[in-house]
């Protein structure tokens, strides 16, 4: 006699193509109906590369013939996205990293760092190489973020080697210059630095390199589009309208720029008691939703205000790492999951962009 619960401990051993994890621990095995003695099976993936489809289920398949069960397997994917993005038309400075990730926020103050440095590493856990090049001149958090405030990167042939940590590299002006020491830059040096920060600095052949933006539209953001093919931008707010009308800056700054949006991560969405473990709405919810419509994009995590991330970050102990049970580090890795897909989705020069095959264990 046919058992669902059997039948999805089977497909436990079909590996989603290029990471570790299995089909039923990322939640893609959506559904389970046995009928006449056939296991009909309904599976619903991020990706809209069809071969990660036909793969996925020709495995699902002779798995279950193997083990004598009848089956029927529908695979649900996103449409491929239409891309409009800079890639053909950027020259680029830093050759060897496959996929450049913007980061931008239209304001201050709505987690961008944060959400840059958790991202990252959840890319990491996923046996990704990935670096992270801090690029808010103003307001450098990354270091502190990651524990390395007290570490100087090393010079090498006339240029620099990114610190490494946590299995990823990262640079920023936080660790060339002194701690709050500021920065009164007209915008050629400005635009100077960021040409600096990425054709002088030792980077490894990566397969993304996440770049976290100051916050608004100004010379570093034209700069970096000029500079390299940036692969898509990622908007990060907060639930509020004053966030929100800021946001929407954003957006239409990766639009003008022909840069391919990815998606929105909003932060503060909810709070999460550390007492009783409940979510409380105090400062909104969903919001992001309206606007992501609007931009012809999605929102790809809502992520609660948690005690453990405020405190990973001042410690330099991510909560995707030192807190992988959280929701919060859930939401992260499930974004980053989503963020690889579309990044895979998204061609230049008539060709796909093909992910590593490196995995970590």
């Amino acid at each position: 006699m046919l058992n669902e619960e059997e039948i999805k401990k089977l497909l436990s051993c079909v590996t989603y193509p290029d990471f570790q994890k299995d089909i039923a621990a990322f939640g893609f095995v959506k559904n389970i109906e046995i009928r006449d003695g056939k296991a009909l099976i309904l599976i619903e993936i991020p990706s809209a590369n069809p071969q990660t489809a036909s793969k996925i289920k020709t495995d699902a398949a002779q798995l279950l013939h193997k083990n004598g069960i009848k089956s029927e397997i529908t695979v649900l994917q996103p449409k491929q996205p239409e891309v409009k993005s800079n890639l053909r038309s950027s020259k680029n400075i830093a050759s060897n990293i496959k996929n450049f990730v913007m980061i931008s926020s239209g304001k201050g103050g709505v987690g961008k760092s944060t959400t840059t440095v958790n991202l990252a590493l959840a890319l990491v856990e996923q046996g990704k190489k990935v670096g992270i090049l801090d690029a808010d001149i103003y307001g450098p958090n990354i270091p502190r973020m990651l524990g390395v405030t007290e570490q100087k990167p090393e010079a090498f042939g006339g240029k620099i080697k990114p610190l490494r940590v946590y299995g990823l590299e990262m640079m920023s002006m936080g660790v060339l210059i002194g701690e709050g020491q500021s920065l009164i830059w007209r915008g050629a040096m400005i635009m100077k630095t960021m040409e600096q920060l990425l054709g002088d600095v030792l980077w490894g052949d990566l397969d993304v390199l996440f770049i976290d933006m100051p916050p608004g539209s100004g010379d570093a953001q034209l700069t970096l589009a000029q500079s390299v093919p940036v692969t898509c931008g990622i908007c990060v707010t907060t639930p509020q309208t004053v966030a929100l009308d800021d946001a929407k800056r954003s957006l239409d700054m990766f639009k003008k720029l022909h840069i391919f949006t990815a998606g929105i991560i909003e932060n503060m969405s909810g709070f999460i008691c550390s007492e009783c473990g409940k979510e409380y709405d105090i400062f909104g919810k969903k919001t992001g939703e309206e606007i992501a419509k609007k931009y012809n994009t999605s929102v790809l995590a809502e992520i609660p205000l948690e005690p453990k991330i405020r405190q990973g970050g001042d410690s330099g102990k991510p909560v995707v790492i030192f807190d992988s049970d959280t929701v919060s580090a859930k939401r992260y890795k499930k974004a980053a999951l989503a963020l690889w897909q579309k990044i895979e989705g998204i061609s230049g020069d008539n060709r796909a962009i093909q992910p590593s095959k490196t995995t970590n264990g």
